[in-house]
C-alpha cells in the first residue's frame, strides 16, 4: 500500500511464505533458526497447524483511508479516547516509502523477534537494527528511505513472486507481535504501536494446548479444586487471530486477506 510520502515508491511484496523467506534469509537471518509459514485459516484445528513457537504475525488486507479512519475512531471510543503509551521495548519504524508495507511488516517482525533471533553477524538485519536502536520511528523510516542495499533487496523479492508485480495496490501489511504481555499491532501507516490487551507468546496465535486444554484452564482448574480459591472464568484466547477476524469481517465481500507467522524453528 502506498504512504502518506510518495518521495519514493517501491513494488509491493507477494503475500508468499517463500518470497519471505528468501527475503530474509538473504538479509541476516539463519534458515534454520526462523522462517515465515501460512496460516490456512483461524479456526483453532488450523491454527494448531501452524509451526510453534510463533514469534510474529504478519496480515495482508484490503486498505482504504476512510475504513481504516473508522476502526481507529471506534477503537478510541472503546478506549476512552486515551491513547496508551507503547511499552518502549517494541521496536517500530514509520513508512515513509509507497508500497513499502511489507518490508516494514517484515522489519517490525524480526525487530520484536530479537531476543529469539540471533542475526548472521554483520549481515544487513545486524548492522540495521544496531544502527537504529537509538533512533525515533521517523528517524528509522529515514534511515530505511535511503539504504539502497535494502531497496535492491526489496526489489528482488518483488519480482520473485508467482503474480506479475504491480505498483497499484489497495492492500496494506500489519504485524502482529507481544511485548511485555501486551499484543501490539505495528502498522507504519500509523502515529505509534497499538495494543490490544494483555497477551503472551503462547497465545499470539494459538492456545498453548496438553490435550485439548490450555495450560491456564489446568490451573484454574487446580486452584479452584484443591484451593477452594476463588479465580475467574477465563480462557486463553488466540489473540492476533481475534483482532484479523474482526477486521475480516469489516470487508465481508473481499478475498484479498493472507496470514502468514514468523515461527521459529524447533530444531
Amino acid at each position: 500500500m502506498a504512504s502518506a510520502s510518495e518521495k519514493k515508491r517501491w513494488l509491493p511484496l507477494e503475500a508468499n511464505p517463500d518470497v519471505m523467506n528468501q527475503f530474509v534469509w538473504g538479509l541476516g537471518v539463519p534458515e534454520d533458526v526462523a522462517e515465515f509459514n501460512d496460516v490456512y485459516g483461524l479456526d483453532e484445528e488450523l491454527l494448531e497447524m501452524v509451526p510453534k513457537p510463533v514469534l510474529a504475525v504478519l496480515f495482508l488486507f484490503p486498505y482504504s483511508k476512510e475504513a481504516e479512519a473508522e476502526r481507529i475512531s471506534n477503537q478510541e471510543k472503546a478506549s476512552g479516547n486515551e491513547k496508551k503509551k507503547p511499552s518502549e521495548k517494541v521496536y517500530f519504524l514509520k513508512q515513509t516509502v509507497g508500497n513499502a508495507c511489507g518490508t516494514i511488516g517484515v522489519l517490525h517482525a524480526l525487530g520484536n523477534a530479537s531476543s529469539h533471533i540471533k542475526f548472521i553477524e554483520e549481515s544487513f538485519l545486524d548492522r540495521f537494527y544496531k544502527s537504529t536502536a537509538s533512533l525515533d520511528p521517523f528517524e528509522r523510516a529515514a534511515f530505511l528511505e535511503k539504504d539502497r542495499e535494502m531497496e535492491d533487496a526489496h526489489s528482488v523479492a518483488a519480482t520473485a513472486g508467482d503474480t506479475e508485480a504491480s505498483s497499484e495496490v489497495d492492500e496494506h501489511y500489519i504485524c502482529f507481535t507481544c511485548i511485555d504481555g501486551e499484543l501490539y499491532e505495528l502498522d507504519g501507516m500509523k502515529s505509534q504501536p497499538i495494543s490490544h490487551g494483555p497477551s503472551s507468546p503462547d497465545s499470539l496465535l494459538q492456545r498453548f494446548c496438553c490435550h485439548g486444554f490450555s495450560f491456564y484452564a489446568l490451573a484454574l482448574i487446580y486452584l479452584f479444586v484443591f484451593t477452594k480459591m476463588k479465580v475467574p472464568i477465563l480462557f486463553v484466547q488466540q489473540d492476533a487471530a481475534k483482532v484479523i477476524k474482526a477486521l475480516i469481517l469489516k470487508n465481508p465481500d473481499s478475498m484479498n486477506f493472507n496470514v502468514m507467522a514468523l515461527s521459529k524453528n524447533s530444531g
